[in-house]
């Protein structure tokens, strides 16, 4: 860049999730290449480690969907102006909305430089296309560029971006064995694995995640002869503890009770997804990057995943071998059985990095900013 820019990120909250990642991610880049990040949002468990990245936090309760949020249309205009604010980031709908009002109220020779990312396909309405208003739009996958073609044929095609989310190498490193303590510990709580080998779906418990799938596949495995346990990794969302008993009601009724075990929430994910044989994306609903598949992938562990959305994207380019029909549970067993069999090896090297989505979104951040 230039000179030094002063950049601030827009969300709801500094909870868990992509989206979270992503802006500390950014934020680190920003500090690391000697300019200033700041992120405006409402607050959250992260923001300590974002301190501690050496970038600032405004506490702003800009993701609260109420009519008294319109008066955080001036607040966010004087922030703009005091911190001297080089360019604006929005990665949610109603900060965006915030952030573009506030940018409009001012003179067009001080306002910021105006960028969005579409996290996911929304719903096409008014309230949606914020997201696409961006002087540039950050695509996370080229899933997403293709439903923002469909969904607003009127954004130009040069105004959006393709920077797919990435992981740490260091942190996800191909190989990738767990601590001896922590493999001591697990082999004491789960003796069936000391034997069997261990399938795995990382992901919160919720039906489109498709669990049911899951589980119809542990059936077919376990019918056809074929040792294997099952591994929920995630928990249901405190409000929707029914679902988890309709799972174990249905692996009853498929009698594989016993070869399924629900983890609940983990926070050594990774962990168990490297002691793991295989690990399933089996989502209903298209993801918009699949950042598990990545995870598992960048470990060296095979996966076997529905050919849709973020998904289908990255094990085309990383492990095709992977890919199977949405729905398929069949072909899925099949895959899974010839995988048990003989394990096969997962491309070491990869270009979904978070060095790769830091350089290129600065990049962006550049290219707007050098234009002025």
């Amino acid at each position: 860049m230039q000179r030094p820019l002063s950049v601030v990120q827009l969300l709801p909250e500094l909870e868990v999730g992509g989206v979270e990642q992503g802006t500390l991610e950014i934020a680190a880049a920003l500090v690391a290449g000697g300019h200033r990040a700041v992120v405006i949002s409402g607050g959250g468990r992260l923001v300590p480690k974002l301190a501690a990245l050496g970038a600032t936090h405004i506490t702003l309760p800009i993701g609260q969907k109420r009519w008294s949020s319109l008066l955080l249309i001036r607040r966010l205009r004087e922030i703009f102006v005091s911190e001297r604010i080089d360019l604006v980031h929005a990665r949610s709908r109603l900060p965006a909305w915030l952030g573009y009002l506030a940018l409009k109220g001012m003179p067009v020779a001080q306002r910021p430089r105006w960028v969005t990312t579409v996290h996911g396909p929304y719903t096409v309405n008014r309230y949606s296309q914020i997201m696409v208003s961006g002087e540039r739009v950050i695509a996370i996958s080229a899933f997403i560029q293709g439903y923002i073609a469909r969904a607003y044929p009127h954004i130009e095609a040069s105004r959006v971006r393709v920077i797919p989310r990435g992981v740490d190498r260091q942190q996800w490193p191909t190989d990738y064995a767990p601590p001896a303590e922590w493999q001591a510990e697990w082999r004491e709580q789960h003796p069936t694995l000391n034997t069997c080998p261990a399938l795995v779906l990382p992901g919160r418990l919720t039906r489109w995640k498709g669990p049911e799938d899951f589980l119809g596949v542990v059936a077919r495995l376990r019918s056809q002869g074929i040792a294997v346990h099952g591994l929920l990794a995630g928990g249901p969302h405190p409000r929707k503890q029914a679902f988890e008993r309709s799972l174990r009601a249905l692996a009853r009724e498929l009698k594989i009770e016993s070869d399924l075990s629900f983890l609940g929430q983990r926070s050594d994910l990774r962990e168990v997804m490297a002691v793991s044989a295989c690990a399933f994306s089996l989502t209903h609903i298209p993801e918009a990057f699949g950042r598990t598949t990545l995870e598992a992938l960048s470990l060296g562990v095979p996966v076997i995943g529905y050919d849709h959305g973020g998904t289908g994207e990255i094990l085309r380019e990383v492990f095709p071998a992977g890919l199977v029909p949405p729905g398929d549970l069949d072909a899925a067993a099949l895959r899974c059985a010839e995988f048990l069999v003989t394990p096969p090896s997962v491309q070491a090297n990869h270009p979904y990095t978070t060095a790769q989505l830091q350089a290129a979104t600065l990049a962006v951040y550049s290219e707007l900013c050098g234009a002025r």
